[in-house]
């Protein structure tokens, strides 16, 4: 399993960003077997941890148009600056006290 993890420094969000992450996670999800995609915001920080079975699929959501117009209106619009950090996760456990 990879993860990929998404930093960025807020610039201007607006309400075609929130409509644009909502398909792009639905995308991510249903197209290119995106197996989970978390997201947070602190202050001006923007931290998304998307999980991904293999680094094809990674590559194929990154090269989709809807993935590729969104990210040239992040960088024109919605973010000052952003890093993309591609990782293998080696061990994976959880808690649930329920």
């Amino acid at each position: 399993m990879y993860a990929v993890i998404f930093t960025a420094e807020i610039g201007s969000l607006d309400e075609q960003y929130y409509e644009k992450a909502k398909t792009m996670r639905e995308i991510a999800l249903n197209q290119y077997h995106c197996q989970g995609f978390n997201s947070t915001f602190e202050g001006n920080t923007e931290v998304s941890i998307s999980y991904w079975n293999s680094l094809d699929d990674i590559k194929n959501f990154k090269n989709d148009s809807s993935h590729q117009e969104a990210q040239m209106v992040g960088k024109s619009k919605w973010y000052k600056s952003y890093s993309v950090e591609v990782t293998k996760v080696i061990r994976q456990y959880s808690y649930n006290n329920s």
